[in-house]
């Protein structure tokens, strides 16, 4: 059952799942809102084309864009909420969480729980779950202050996972989802690293540097691999043509875009299409 609260403009809602959720449910009833979702061991969860067999429990941050799916024997709780609620890139500096667990352009942010950490996130869920039913006056701000803490709370253990331990680690970080917010932006303008370098005010050279020091991926990486999600969330979820997808992430020359999204992906662009359709 969905547990729904509205203050004016602004949007917040709960939901236990036991079962497989219907597609639409997922991406389309909950489209607009960025979610948090705690999922029990032993479901397996696919976002963005990315499947996570869950050994442990977890937590998913997903943002409007996303596409994700979970199978039969998933279980856990959703948070939705909506940017008048809480807006990540104005929150973000007040609970110091460097925009870390959404629209990170890196990886999909998720937070592996052990047995005591799961514990004490199913705690603030069930004070959620506690709050959202009441009417008192307060309610909005404890719902406010209830998310937070599970967004400090998992931040802290992404941080304790990806050893970003002292100030100068979590300055590269900053710098690292600097980058990875210009490249949200821009991706379907901006298709060069050098692009990139020149709003940053470095070179290619040293931007390839800072990126690369804490991550195995390249800058290139991350635009060539932004533009073949879009393109593959454009292929299975719109009825658009090859030409359509390309030139609306800035390829005029269709040839290029599938010789590119063929290289970056193994397969073209239609038979990427078919694949899906097809499942």
């Amino acid at each position: 059952m969905v547990h729904f609260k509205q203050f004016a403009f602004k949007k917040f809602g709960y939901f236990d799942f036991t079962d497989a959720l219907s597609d639409k449910q997922l991406n389309e009833d909950f489209k607009e809102y960025i979610k948090v979702i705690f999922v029990k061991a032993g479901g397996k969860v696919v976002i963005d084309f990315k499947e996570f067999q869950l050994e442990k429990d977890a937590m998913f941050f997903i943002s409007g864009s996303q596409h994700y799916w979970f199978n039969e024997i998933c279980c856990g709780t959703l948070l939705f909420y909506n940017r008048d609620f809480y807006c990540v890139e104005i929150h973000d500096k007040e609970v110091s969480c460097d925009g870390i667990l959404f629209h990170n352009v890196y990886d999909i942010p998720v937070v592996q729980l052990d047995d005591e950490q799961s514990a004490a996130m199913q705690k603030l869920l069930q004070e959620v779950q506690v709050e959202i039913m009441s009417e008192d006056s307060t309610t909005e701000e404890m719902l406010r202050i209830l998310l937070k803490q599970i967004i400090i709370k998992s931040t802290r253990l992404w941080k304790q996972e990806h050893q970003v331990k002292d100030e100068e680690a979590r300055q590269e970080v900053e710098f690292s989802r600097k980058f990875s917010q210009m490249v949200e932006w821009n991706y379907t303008r901006l298709h060069t690293v050098a692009d990139y370098a020149d709003m940053l005010h470095i070179s290619p050279k040293a931007l390839n540097k800072r990126i690369t020091r804490y991550s195995s991926t390249t800058p290139n990486d991350i635009i060539k691999n932004r533009i073949i999600l879009e393109a593959k969330r454009l292929l299975v979820h719109t009825t658009l043509s090859v030409k359509e997808v390309g030139f609306k992430l800035g390829y005029e020359d269709t040839s290029y875009f599938i010789r590119l999204f063929t290289k970056q992906s193994d397969m073209s662009p239609q038979s990427f299409r078919s694949q899906y359709q097809a499942h």
